[in-house]
């Protein structure tokens, strides 16, 4: 097919979740983790797209991370996308906070966790 990327290095694109389908639960947790905390935090005082899957300092795995990520786009925080054999990411910050006013604020105050 000649629009699909070949080679063993392509990966199926991130599935992402719009913040109007997140409830407030789901989003509390995802947030309760404190490594996706941490991840948010990181994406919220990075330029969008600036920061790839492997630029946070955290202390997990690879499989770990990936997992994280997936339930942060589950929750409506987070979207990525794949330039060439990068994943970039950027916190949803205006959508969620669309969604969930104020709750961002509040959880990126450092004094707060």
């Amino acid at each position: 097919m000649p629009n699909q990327p070949t080679g063993s290095g392509h990966r199926p694109a991130p599935a992402h979740t719009e913040p109007a389908q997140v409830t407030l639960l789901g989003a509390l947790s995802a947030l309760a983790d404190p490594v996706r905390l941490q991840l948010v935090r990181d994406l919220a005082g990075s330029e969008d797209w600036a920061r790839t899957c492997g630029s946070f300092d955290v202390p997990v795995g690879k499989a770990a991370l990936s997992h994280h990520f997936a339930v942060l786009r589950g929750a409506g925080l987070v979207e990525q996308r794949d330039i060439g054999p990068r994943r970039l990411n950027r916190l949803r910050r205006e959508e969620f906070e669309t969604r969930f006013p104020g709750l961002l604020h509040l959880l990126l105050r450092p004094d707060e966790v």
